[in-house]
């Protein structure tokens, strides 16, 4: 779906750009606390240089306004020509370092500032450096202020160039993927119509042979009809899967469509083939409609696919139970055979595209229910499978009815698959 596609290319340069700009802000951030721890680190040193040649020498270089020096003889506090601030001297401190005779180194925080003492023995008298650290506190909210900036400077420009880089680095795969889905439109397109000639060519090889009684080869034609029937299919899944991905966004959704009608109709069609191949055919669906918003053709190749596929590996004497309810908000419809089955295993990769189990032989997994799991997700439902060799298979399709809360947000998805009315056959 190319809306979808445009969506997942503008996520994916989203999350590029964003990771180039939490990585460089990142880095940012980190080369700023590296920096501010450095600079919180060089401040304290110096602060306590500065108090250490305070208490030796009665005076420190700094700013007279930003330290003071303090004397205690045991009796009195002498103090400078600067007046201290409040709270100051430490009085207790003082005592305490004159009964000890240590050194105590202290911070406190007042005034709106912090301030580092430093009090210690100097003969028979106490002095105590005291040092304003307002200038240092400054100069770190001034860096911090800058770091921030920086890096919220930094984190937008990085975001911006890793954008233009993600746009750069997944172009390519948006133009890589738009060339894929535009050749296989083509190629189908241009296989489609010598398939058909040769598939008419090989029929009517084969109408002349059973008129004119020559028969000699008619097993080989048979076969050559099969083969390019098969070939056709894959070419008609091809363009589907293409048409699909590139449907236009501006179709009003269709009607819902009553799935018990659907079934009953496509069950009916069956109704030959199955006798002609002796496998019992059981029905069993609601007496009243049952309505699900989506593509009637889609939901048919749905229904189709699964019991032709049913059909091609349930042998003789088998059976295929076709059910249809309602439960909850949802519509079930399950498909469940006694044939060849498969291994539990695989039920997964059953919808990859091509993909053979261990042991499939000619059972045809591949682009089919690959393209059956595409139109059930676009119609926002799910689709499971059940297996167990030699004991049958079971499909189970569950869709949102009509009016259901799950339906909402949907039209988008369902108007992609309305151009395969314009040239899908079920």
């Amino acid at each position: 779906m190319e809306a979808v596609e445009k969506a997942i290319v503008r996520r994916a340069r989203l999350r590029i750009g964003l990771l180039v700009g939490l990585t460089i802000g990142g880095l940012l951030l980190l080369a700023g606390g590296i920096s501010y721890a450095v600079l919180v680190r060089g401040q304290e040193a110096q602060i306590q240089r500065e108090l250490a040649w305070g208490t030796e020498h009665g005076t420190i270089a700094g700013p007279p306004a930003c330290s003071w020096i303090f004397r205690y003889d045991g009796a009195t506090v002498l103090t400078g020509a600067n007046p201290p601030p409040p709270g100051f001297p430490l009085h207790d401190t003082l005592a305490t370092v004159a009964a000890n005779r240590t050194t105590e180194i202290t911070t406190v925080a007042r005034n709106g500032t912090t301030y580092h003492v430093r009090t210690e023995a100097r003969g028979d008298t106490v002095v105590q450096a005291v040092f304003d650290a307002r200038f240092q506190l400054s100069d770190r909210r001034h860096l911090l202020l800058a770091f921030s900036l920086a890096a919220v400077a930094g984190l937008l420009a990085a975001v911006l160039t890793g954008v233009l880089v993600g746009r750069r680095a997944v172009a390519p795969l948006a133009e890589a993927l738009t060339r894929q889905r535009r050749f296989v439109a083509d190629a189908s397109h241009e296989l489609r119509t010598p398939i058909a000639q040769v598939h008419t060519r090989a029929q009517l090889i084969a109408r002349r042979a059973r008129n004119d009684g020559a028969a000699t080869n008619l097993d080989d034609l048979e076969r050559l009809i099969g083969t390019t029937r098969r070939l056709g299919e894959i070419v008609d899944d091809l363009l589907l899967s293409a048409r699909l991905a590139a449907a236009p966004a501006d179709r009003e959704p269709d009607p819902p469509v009553d799935l018990t009608a659907l079934i009953g109709t496509t069950v009916a069609a069956e109704g030959d083939r199955a006798a002609e191949r002796q496998v019992t055919l059981v029905l069993d669906v609601p007496g009243d409609p049952l309505p699900v918003p989506g593509v009637e053709s889609a939901l048919r190749r749905v229904v189709g696919e699964l019991l032709a596929n049913a059909l091609a590996h349930t042998p003789a004497g088998g059976r295929i139970t076709v059910t249809l309810r309602a439960v909850d908000n949802a519509a079930e419809f399950v498909i469940a055979d006694t044939g060849k089955g498969f291994d539990q295993a695989d039920a997964r990769r059953i919808f990859d595209r091509f993909h053979r189990g261990a042991g499939a032989g000619d059972r045809r997994f591949g682009l089919g229910l690959a393209l059956l799991q595409e139109v059930v997700t676009s119609h926002h439902g799910t689709i499971e499978a059940e297996g167990h060799p030699g004991r049958g298979a079971r499909f189970t399709v569950r869709l949102p009815t009509a009016g259901s809360s799950a339906t909402t947000g949907r039209a988008a998805r369902i108007r992609n698959l309305r151009m395969w009315q314009l040239g899908a056959g079920t």
